[in-house]
């Protein structure tokens, strides 16, 4: 099937699960697509089992084709890190930069830890043998956060503007470097030896730092390019190119597209740029990235939905993915906490944020991409029945409750500083 054919496909899906979400459900149109292509892939299952056909077979070969993996690390990431990166307020973001760097850097360490010593003691205890290696591994694919579709809904509900940018900044940042962990602990894993810690920082710091520096020096060219023009359409197509270039220059330095993609993202939305751009320019640039991103997020859930069709079950198995979800969320909060002490010791408001950004911190297509991406063999089966349990339960039970976490954290605020 044609690229052009897959992507109608995925579209059309994505279209009718959404006027059935409108009509029916009433969720958040992300989760609401993720519910009903769950449901979709349960009863292909079903359907398997009890009627003489083949469709849960033909739905696994339709999404051999599509490869997620690639479509998403190497395509659709950049365009959905980039739009975030232009919805951030700037202004709030530069006054928690600390605590982003921290929760980006130290605070993802962090979790990769903690969840890797967890889950290796899980997977002991259910009878699955795993090397600490590939509990490293597994905790980098759940590093990374994708809250930015619930971002929206965090502003509608009145959250602080600086905690705002202070969510928005660290899930970006730290897709970049979760997937730069990923990139050195498979690396190790797969290999079966030992690599010395100095090696290990080596190579995160070239990636990382490289893509820092790229993501800087294009998005100043960017800039430099913007104030030559006062035509809205040109202005567009520079955000386009430079999304684009950065990613795909990153990619072939052997640098972190996410990170450089970021850091430009970041140069364009600062407000010196933005009050280069034309009036118009900034309206279409803001609605053409909003479409992105909205398309683009739809799309990735219902591919998360059937992504189910991937997964072997077994009793052990079960039990490693029953007991992974509680111990994410702990890894998450634990890391939070640890990273953010410092900078919190003396505000009054830090166990609000700490459990908004603890609860929020959802998983999402980066992480079964990652998981996804994995070499064949009896691990990929474990990690991506562990990477998918966790996936959905933060998608469909974290992001349906943060309502009412930010709303008590948001009146309690109040309450104090009345």
């Amino acid at each position: 099937m044609t690229s052009l054919g897959l992507f109608a496909i995925v579209i059309t899906l994505s279209t009718v699960f959404g006027i059935i979400n409108h009509r029916l459900l009433r969720l958040p149109l992300t989760v609401g697509v993720l519910v009903i292509s769950l449901l979709v892939s349960g009863v292909l299952v079903l359907a398997d089992v009890f009627l003489p056909w083949r469709g849960a077979h033909m739905a696994h070969q339709l999404l051999a084709q599509i490869d997620m993996p690639t479509s998403v690390m190497q395509g659709a990431l950049a365009f959905l890190l980039f739009a975030g990166a232009l919805g951030v307020d700037m202004h709030y973001l530069l006054l928690r930069k600390f605590s982003v760097i921290a929760l980006a850097i130290l605070g993802t360490l962090l979790a990769v830890i903690l969840f890797a010593g967890g889950i290796w003691g899980v997977f002991h205890l259910v009878g699955l043998s795993v090397s600490p290696a590939w509990c490293v591994v597994l905790g980098a694919i759940l590093a990374p956060t994708d809250p930015i579709s619930v971002v929206g809904m965090l502003r509608r509900l009145g959250l602080p503007g600086q905690v705002q940018a202070l969510f928005a900044g660290e899930s970006l940042l730290n897709d970049g470097v979760g997937v730069v962990i990923f990139t050195v602990a498979l690396g190790v894993a797969h290999e079966d030896h030992p690599v010395s810690v100095l090696h290990l920082a080596e190579a995160f710091a070239l990636e990382a730092g490289g893509g820092v520096l790229l993501g800087l020096v294009c998005g100043w060219l960017a800039v430099r390019a913007i104030r030559l023009v006062k035509d809205p359409h040109l202005e567009l197509f520079i955000s386009l190119a430079l999304c684009s270039g950065v990613y795909s220059l990153a990619g072939a330095w052997g640098l972190s597209g996410p990170i450089a993609v970021v850091m430009a993202g970041f140069m364009v939305a600062a407000p010196r740029t933005q009050a280069m751009i034309s009036p118009t320019g900034r309206k279409d640039m803001r609605l053409f990235w909003g479409l992105v991103d909205e398309i683009l997020n739809i799309m990735l859930f219902v591919l998360i939905g059937f992504q189910v069709l991937n997964v072997a079950f077994n009793v052990p198995l079960l039990m490693a993915m029953a007991l992974a979800v509680p111990l994410s969320i702990l890894a998450r909060g634990l890391s939070v906490l640890l990273a953010m002490l410092p900078l919190y010791v003396s505000q009054q408001d830090r166990m609000g944020v700490l459990a908004v950004l603890t609860w929020g911190g959802l998983r999402g297509g980066i992480s079964v991409s990652l998981a996804l991406s994995l070499p064949e063999g009896p691990m990929r089966d474990i990690l991506m029945g562990v990477c998918y349990a966790v996936v959905v339960f933060t998608i469909l039970v974290q992001g349906l409750s943060i309502g009412p976490v930010v709303r008590k954290f948001h009146s309690s605020e109040q309450e104090s500083s009345a």
